[in-house]
């Protein structure tokens, strides 16, 4: 009978014990999740304060609700990838542009960033002025010409002047918003980056003559941006 008593008693004390025990794991478990959101909130609110200053570095609107933080942890990342690898020649602020305006739609910033080297000669020089041709010259870091730059501007939605063409930042913006064009209407890189390089005339042309919308420019860019994978 005593035993029964003693037993029933430890059984007791047993099940006090364990509901104490998941009382407290519950607390520990709230008091985690309100840290845990709690460094959330201040990490997007970090996020938001540099992209408000980047904005006001660099005169772009650059809308901080369309990339998370986890984005900008990894722009962050590129830009200092695209520092070391040109020398110092793309300051990390290009890279975090060119990096968030890329993240916005969806493209590779290494792709964007192989393309600027590719087109100014691995210079990244935003005064860059390239050889004359039957269509004029090309400007600028993205090199775009007068004839085409217009209309890119506008579907950026941002003013558009010769003088432009010599900011980096308008550059680039213009480089990430044709590129986003370019791949919408063909779905692949080959095609998209050739017709960068060519014109969309001139893609066709070179597809009606090799056979491929593969080129020596989309191989090589393609290839390049291949080895930033974060």
């Amino acid at each position: 009978m005593i035993t029964a008593i003693v037993l029933t008693l430890v059984l007791v004390l047993f099940l006090v014990q364990s509901h104490l025990f998941n009382e407290q794991v519950a607390d520990a478990k709230t008091k985690v999740g309100e840290l845990d959101q709690k460094t959330s909130e201040n990490d997007q609110m970090k996020t938001q304060t540099a992209l408000t200053k980047l904005e006001n570095e660099t005169g772009y609107s650059l809308d901080p609700g369309s990339v998370s933080v986890e984005e900008w942890k990894q722009a962050k990342a590129y830009s200092e990838q695209f520092y070391d690898d040109s020398e110092g020649k793309f300051s990390k602020k290009w890279g975090l542009f060119l990096s968030y305006q890329s993240m916005k739609v969806d493209i590779d910033p290494a792709i964007a960033y192989e393309l600027l080297k590719v087109e100014t000669g691995n210079t990244f020089d935003p005064d860059l002025t390239g050889p004359e041709t039957k269509y004029g010259h090309a400007y600028g870091m993205a090199q775009f010409m007068t004839n085409t730059a217009p209309w890119i501007a506008d579907m950026a939605g941002i003013n558009y002047s010769e003088e432009k063409l010599f900011d980096p930042y308008f550059s680039m913006t213009l480089s990430v918003t044709y590129l986003d064009y370019l791949y919408d209407r063909y779905g692949n890189w080959d095609e998209a980056l050739t017709a960068y390089n060519r014109g969309i005339g001139g893609l066709k042309a070179y597809v009606s003559e090799k056979g491929t919308p593969k080129s020596g420019y989309s191989e090589e860019i393609q290839e390049m941006a291949s080895l930033h994978e974060l």
